[in-house]
């Protein structure tokens, strides 16, 4: 209505960033906060996004994969989202297939065992199991041991300072890699090639997240530990009535807890916080610190700090967040 003084880009022509005008081809793209130039890329699980005037172009991948999560003393992340923690004293099936109530046949299962670790009663996932037919692969006390045969899989370990890694394919239906740090974390990633249903703690990997609490009979459950009961591998181990607060039960750890954990609210990890919600990561990185009062209490701190880590790496952002004096890498 008025004239204002200042400075337009001509017709056809659009500011960007850097306040030149260029035409629509190299408008750049925002995603998280941040912002790609033309021809740029982005990938979630299932996606590849180009920039391509100033909007994302995403393409469907040939191949989808999910992962599930188990960190912590307890935390789970379903292959589909939905996250949970549960404390119970007992071996837990994490994923299968075959999951047919009246034909169950199971190409692979994936089973932990959790243990007591804190005065609190809070649980720790320390031994994994994985049984692919008659091969076994058994995670426990830092190492690995493999025994069996099965000539219809083929696998590749591979270790570093920080983690074993299992590169598992069953052809024709699965390939999954399976990611330990040696102590509470271990990671599921499944690509498949079946409409095969999975079930466990993990979900039933159907892309809802509003079902995902399906137990060992097929039915939804009203609550998360209903569900979880539900997945004991042993059916002589006892129920799990309720869910342990260790800042609760440990009110003089709380702090110590909330300061520690504070580095993932940091500028530290200012580049992932608009492409990871960090709030979850931050909660459990509390709880896990203030139930870890047995010895090993800033282990279970850097376990949890490492789960956001590798959150943010998934999204391509690389952190590097240990120092010779924080969760030092040896």
């Amino acid at each position: 209505t008025k004239c204002e003084s200042g400075c337009v880009c001509a017709d056809g022509l659009y500011e960007n960033l850097d306040g030149r005008c260029v035409p629509a081809e190299e408008c750049p793209c925002e995603y998280g906060g941040l912002s790609y130039g033309k021809g740029e890329h982005i990938q979630t699980e299932c996606e590849i996004c180009t920039c391509r005037k100033g909007k994302w172009k995403c393409a469907q991948k040939s191949r989808c994969s999910s992962t599930c999560n188990l960190y912590g003393e307890g935390h789970i992340t379903t292959f589909d989202g939905q996250r949970f923690v549960f404390d119970g004293n007992c071996e837990y099936i994490l994923a299968m297939d075959g999951c047919n109530v009246n034909r169950p046949l199971s190409s692979f299962k994936i089973v932990t065992e959790n243990v007591i670790c804190g005065k609190s009663g809070v649980t720790c996932s320390r031994s994994i199991s994985i049984y692919l037919g008659n091969l076994t692969f058994v995670l426990r006390d830092e190492t690995f041991s493999i025994s069996g045969e099965n000539l219809q899989v083929r696998y590749n370990v591979k270790k570093n300072a920080l983690h074993l890694m299992f590169d598992i394919i069953i052809p024709g239906k699965y390939n999954m890699t399976l990611v330990w740090n040696k102590h509470m974390n271990f990671f599921i990633k499944i690509s498949r090639e079946t409409q095969e249903t999975i079930c466990g703690l993990c979900g039933n990997y159907n892309g809802n997240m509003k079902d995902d609490f399906e137990t060992r009979s097929k039915y939804v459950a009203s609550n998360e530990l209903e569900f979880v009961n539900s997945w004991k591998e042993n059916p002589l181990c006892g129920d799990v009535y309720f869910v342990v607060d260790p800042c609760s039960k440990n009110p003089y750890r709380k702090a110590w807890a909330e300061k520690t954990c504070s580095i993932i609210n940091s500028q530290v990890f200012s580049a992932c916080h608009n492409k990871v919600n960090r709030m979850p990561y931050y909660e459990a990185c509390v709880r896990d610190s203030c139930g870890c009062d047995i010895g090993g209490d800033c282990e279970c701190m850097c376990d949890a700090i490492a789960v956001y880590a590798m959150a943010c790496l998934d999204k391509g952002i690389c952190i590097d967040w240990r120092t010779p004096e924080f969760c030092r890498k040896f």
